[in-house]
């Protein structure tokens, strides 16, 4: 008994075709669009134009593409599930990861999202008029006062740690104070690149930078301990051994000033003093014995 093929449209050919083409490129990047709206994807992949193509198709017209592909590329397959969008380029899957983490835009708070870092309301004035807002910004930990016509907060608080899910008082009072903790982009999931999949691609450069600075202030103040010299440490090594010798100088001035130091110079000073005593005497009983 035959089997009929099933019809493929000479647009889905090309597509294919166009896949396995895009395929040879340096990197394939599987990314998450979820929660993007439309306008800023198709900004972000307007600026993305010099460095990428960016293209959305079937999970079916993929597996096609990568028929003939090597068995590591095949598992990028793994991480196409829904709102996804395909990234090719020339470039390194971490450059490229670097290029969308600095295509993203700051975002509201919603419900039941996770703070990726500590959420925290500054101290001073507000936008907001007096009445049941007052109500709500206390019931979330803040201390509001009416200044001018309008709510102020009198001392800057974390409402939200680092991890913590947030609720619906928070999210309201994030919103009305226009403050926008998360960043919404292209997110990468997994990139084929030098024969090989890549999955830990998400760049947090500001992260990144505070963990360095925080690591280096810890390296540089242990070197300067051990007064391991180079052109980092000389200055503080110097400034140390300029305050240890303030304050040893410190003590020996104390030291000399105490009354114990005195007394010992007084005795000191009075045995000096009967040494030339009886030398003098004894010169001058030789001094008479000779005349």
């Amino acid at each position: 008994m035959n089997q009929t093929k099933a019809h493929v449209s000479e647009e889905k050919k090309k597509l294919v075709e166009r896949l396995r083409e895009l395929m040879k490129k340096r990197t394939l990047l599987v990314a998450s669009i979820k929660s993007l709206p439309g306008p800023q994807f198709q900004q972000i992949k307007k600026k993305l134009r010099t460095h990428a193509v960016i293209m959305v198709a079937k999970k079916s017209l993929i597996e096609h593409a990568l028929e003939n592909a090597d068995e590591e590329m095949k598992k990028i397959l793994d991480y196409i599930t829904s709102d996804y969008v395909l990234i090719f380029s020339d470039e390194d899957a971490f450059e490229l990861a670097k290029i969308l983490a600095d295509n993203t835009s700051p975002a509201k708070a919603k419900i039941g999202q996770e703070a990726p870092e500590d959420i925290k309301v500054e101290a001073g004035p507000t936008n907001l008029v007096p009445g049941p807002d007052i109500s709500a910004l206390s019931a979330v930990g803040l201390k509001p006062k009416v200044e001018d016509g309008k709510i102020s907060i009198e001392e800057a608080k974390v409402i939200v740690k680092k991890g913590e899910v947030i609720n619906e008082k928070v999210a309201s009072i994030l919103g009305k104070l226009d403050i926008t903790p998360f960043k919404i982009g292209i997110e990468p999931l997994a990139a084929f690149c030098g024969g090989k999949i890549y999955t830990n691609i998400k760049i947090d450069v500001e992260s990144v930078i505070k963990d360095l600075e925080e690591k280096y202030s810890r390296s540089l103040a242990f070197a300067v301990s051990l007064n391991y010299l180079n052109k980092e440490t000389i200055g503080f090594i110097l400034g140390k051994a300029g305050v240890h010798e303030k304050i040893i100088d410190s003590l020996i001035k104390e030291n000399v000033k105490s009354p114990e130091f005195e007394k010992k110079e007084s005795e000191a000073g009075e045995k000096v003093e009967e040494k030339l005593e009886e030398k003098n005497e004894d010169n001058q009983t030789k001094s008479e014995e000779e005349e």
